[in-house]
């Protein structure tokens, strides 16, 4: 009997390693071939990852796959750590030395970009992908014939690259070469007829033209088909700008407010209309929320949508008279009450206190509000950001939700969904328009972000993107000169929330520092940091970015 169940076990581990065998190779197959769709492609590529089954030039192939993939969902650090140890196995793999490139530019490191594409092209001067992407920095940069030689060596060497074509039609619209921008875009029509990008470009080149009619066919026919298309309905608002019809370009940027209340083109636009409409004041609010980033990439719309709006808004900023001098305003948020997930009892006992003790040390306006939909958070930071522009001072407080994703930080009304996380764009409030709103104050633009905690959303939420929910904190930021962004927990940890009845240690923490007299508000945030961390037992730790100006001392409470 013994005997028999001896053969059997063999027999078994024989049928699973041949089983596994196949398994190994059929994966292997299907990650080597390029012309596989890679929704196949890249759990075949993480399969012979997962398991360590490959090696060499075959893992060099996993990883370029496993990055493209990352690259896609946006998390460009893990991009470039996995393309790097693509290239070190092969480093002859242009593949990976093109999409590290991209993560690299994505990532706003055009350098090594630009050193990545110029290195797979020395490698093999006849890929064509790594001189459209060379195209594209050199068009951000204004570099537009060299862009246009990198396109027109990226069509010679693949033809039917599409997006070669479109941009090259993009840049000779911009070169003023409109008869040539229409022909490559007949030529991308011929490789996908039904490509959204030949259209709403096109749309563009059209209205440059005056051709109006044929451009407004254009971006009403894919407007038609993607009622929610932001990009195209920003183009036809271009064009209806180009020929002088402000109310419909208006109608249109509205429109994509609405949709993506974070647009950074819509906002540019609309300001540009409403200066035109010498209302400057709300002009002055669109290139607030136009102007100010806390990363390092843009497209080349946004680009140059935010570069206006950052120029008008330095031309229309008044400069406030002397009794405005030492006036202090702040917004505090306490967002508990969501509609769509559990509540937070937190965040409002939280912004109570905050705001009690801002009262308390001076600050001529507090604005407290509590449970914002989107549409609410949108106005309170406009309104606040009217207050701010009289002020030397401006601070926000929020606690509730937040979360990044792609990228970009984000601060969750209590109306949202977030049925998958790409919805946040429309439905969240990213942090850059709350640095808008303080960025309006001369002196001291202060934003406290007392908001990492579970998420509610994970076990519906369809996930499509890189995605560092709130469990794991804010991402890194780089906001500009004399800004500073305070959360409660550095990137990679989770904010407490207190218990019972009691306010979190961050609140409990800042409440009773700001009150303390003679300490220089640099020195306050890392007493906050310290008490924080020893109240949590070490497990929270405050992070503090950006500073203010260097040549002035900041107190909450300046003693006598």
């Amino acid at each position: 009997m013994l005997r028999v169940v001896s053969l059997t076990l063999v027999t078994l581990i024989a049928a699973v390693a041949t089983a596994s065998a196949d398994q190994v190779s059929d994966d292997l197959a299907v990650c080597r071939d390029r012309q596989t769709d890679m929704q196949a492609r890249a759990p075949a590529c993480d399969n012979l990852l997962n398991a360590d089954r490959v090696t060499g030039k075959d893992k060099a192939i996993a990883l370029s796959v496993r990055g493209n993939t990352l690259i896609n969902k946006r998390d460009y650090v893990r991009a470039i750590e996995t393309l790097s140890m693509s290239v070190d196995l092969d480093p002859d793999y242009v593949i990976a030395l093109n999409l590290r490139g991209l993560a690299y530019e994505r990532s706003g490191k055009e350098d090594l970009a630009m050193a990545d594409y110029n290195l797979a092209l020395q490698k093999r001067p006849t890929y064509g992908v790594p001189y459209n992407n060379r195209g594209v920095i050199h068009a951000r940069r204004g570099a537009l014939q060299s862009a246009l030689d990198d396109f027109n060596l990226s069509i010679k060497y693949t033809p039917k690259f599409l997006l070669a074509w479109t941009n090259r039609a993009r840049v000779r619209t911009a070169m003023k070469d409109y008869n040539g921008a229409i022909a490559d875009f007949a030529e991308a029509e011929k490789i996908d007829p039904a490509a959204p990008q030949i259209a709403g470009n096109r749309c563009v080149t059209f209205g440059m033209m005056g051709k109006y009619e044929q451009a407004f066919a254009d971006c009403n026919g894919l407007i038609q088909k993607q009622p929610r298309n932001v990009f195209a309905i920003n183009n036809r608002a271009d064009v209806s700008m180009m020929k002088g019809d402000f109310d419909a370009a208006l109608k249109d940027y509205n429109t994509a407010i609405e949709i993506n209340p974070n647009n950074i083109r819509a906002h540019s636009g609309r300001g540009q209309i409403y200066e035109r409409k010498k209302d400057l004041a709300q002009a002055r609010a669109d290139y607030r929320a136009a102007a100010y980033s806390l990363t390092k990439f843009d497209d080349p719309d946004v680009a140059r949508a935010r570069a206006i709006a950052q120029e008008r808004l330095a031309a229309l900023t008044p400069q406030a008279p002397a009794a405005m001098s030492g006036r202090r305003v702040a917004l505090v948020i306490g967002n508990g009450a969501y509609k769509n997930v559990h509540a937070l009892p937190n965040p409002p006992r939280d912004s109570k206190l905050i705001a009690s003790v801002l009262k308390d040390v001076g600050f001529q306006t507090v604005i407290s509000v509590s449970d914002l939909t989107r549409d609410k958070f949108f106005d309170a930071l406009k309104a606040f950001a009217e207050e701010a522009e009289k002020a030397d001072w401006a601070v926000v407080y929020y606690a509730g939700h937040g979360f990044e994703i792609g990228g970009v930080n984000y601060l969750v009304p209590v109306d949202a969904k977030l049925a998958a996380d790409k919805d946040a764009e429309s439905q969240a409030v990213a942090l850059e328009q709350v640095i808008a709103a303080v960025g309006a104050a001369r002196k001291m633009r202060l934003v406290v972000l007392d908001a990492c905690r579970d998420n509610p959303f994970a076990p519906t939420m369809q996930h499509t993107l890189s995605l560092k929910l709130v469990d794991k904190g804010f991402s890194n930021i780089e906001p500009g000169a004399g800004f500073m962004v305070v959360y409660a927990a550095k990137h990679g940890e989770t904010a407490m929330d207190g218990d019972g009845a009691a306010n979190s240690p961050f609140a409990t923490a800042l409440a009773r520092e700001i009150k303390e007299p003679k300490v220089e508000i640099r020195k306050l945030f890392d007493i906050v940091r310290d008490d924080v961390w020893a109240a949590t037992k070490h497990e929270q730790q405050p992070f503090t970015y950006g500073s203010p100006p260097g040549r002035e001392d900041f107190y909450f409470v300046a003693g006598k």
